[in-house]
Formats: C-alpha cells, sequence, structure tokens
C-alpha cells in the first residue's frame, strides 16, 4: 500500500517538471501527451493503494489486474465516498483523452492545444489551462488517498 503511494509521488514529481519546466518551453501537443500519461499512472497507483488498503482490511479479496475492473471494486468497496467516484470517473475521462484521435492546434506558442474526439463525437480540448486544473486535481487525488490509507479507524 505505501509503495504503491510513494510511486504515486514519484509520477506527480514527474508531471511537476513537465507541466512547469518541459512545456514552458517546449509547447507542444507531445509534452501534453505525456503530462496526460504521467497523470494517469499517478492516479493509477493511487487507486493501487487505496485497493490494498482495503484488501488489508479485508474489504476485497483480490485486486484485478484490469484497470477498469478495478475502478468498479472501488466503486462497489466505497460506495458511499462519492469524492472517490468523482476522482475515478476523472481517471477514466483522462484515459479515454490519452487513447483518442488528436489534432495539434497553435504549437510552439502559449495556446498550444490537443483537440481529441472521445465519446461518439464528444470533441475535448487540452489547453495548458486545463492541464493545470487537471494538474490540481490530481494533486488533490493523492492528498485524498494519503487521507484514507493514513486513518487507523475504518469508517467504511
Amino acid at each position: 500500500m505505501k509503495e504503491s503511494f510513494e510511486l504515486a509521488i514519484q509520477e506527480l514529481k514527474r508531471v511537476d517538471h513537465l507541466f512547469w519546466v518541459s512545456l514552458k518551453y517546449t509547447r507542444t501537443v507531445d509534452v501534453i501527451k505525456h503530462v496526460i500519461e504521467r497523470l494517469i499512472n499517478c492516479i493509477g497507483f493511487g487507486l493501487e493503494s487505496l485497493l490494498k488498503y482495503a484488501k488489508e482490511k479485508k474489504l476485497i479479496s483480490s485486486i484485478p489486474e484490469n484497470s477498469g475492473l478495478r475502478c468498479d471494486l472501488l466503486k462497489k468497496t466505497f460506495p458511499s465516498n462519492n469524492e472517490l467516484n468523482d476522482y475515478i470517473n476523472f481517471y477514466l475521462r483522462l484515459r479515454k483523452l490519452s487513447k483518442a484521435e488528436y489534432t495539434k492546434r497553435e504549437e510552439f506558442r502559449r495556446h498550444v492545444a490537443m483537440i481529441a474526439t472521445i465519446d461518439k463525437g464528444e470533441i475535448v480540448e487540452v489547453s495548458i489551462d486545463s492541464l493545470k486544473e487537471d494538474y490540481e486535481k490530481t494533486k488533490d487525488f493523492v492528498s485524498f488517498v494519503k487521507k484514507i490509507i493514513n486513518e487507523e479507524k475504518d469508517e467504511y
């Protein structure tokens, strides 16, 4: 559980560097894609940490390998935790964004954007500003996971 959480922290540090250094000087869609991949990895490790916590507390018997199954299991294990459901939906949306077909707009400029098509034609524009919001939400998720796994009493 702690190892997975530490891996999430390491990924967050990498995202921090990509966002504040690489994206600042490069401003390409490739860097945006890399940031999204690192955010996905970070949240994935956080979710794994939560699953290991649930297994330690004997709430679940095994941890599936598949990311989708992991998300479903977490939703079933902590059904009353709406904040966790929001983070899981955010994670699944980032995964869709990562795999989606995309186009580039204004590369090498301040308003660089990745325009992706997900979910039956929904067009999503990922800019530096929206990426910053995603980064902040991921940092909030890591704090959320830390709060849960460091609690001694079992609330669920």
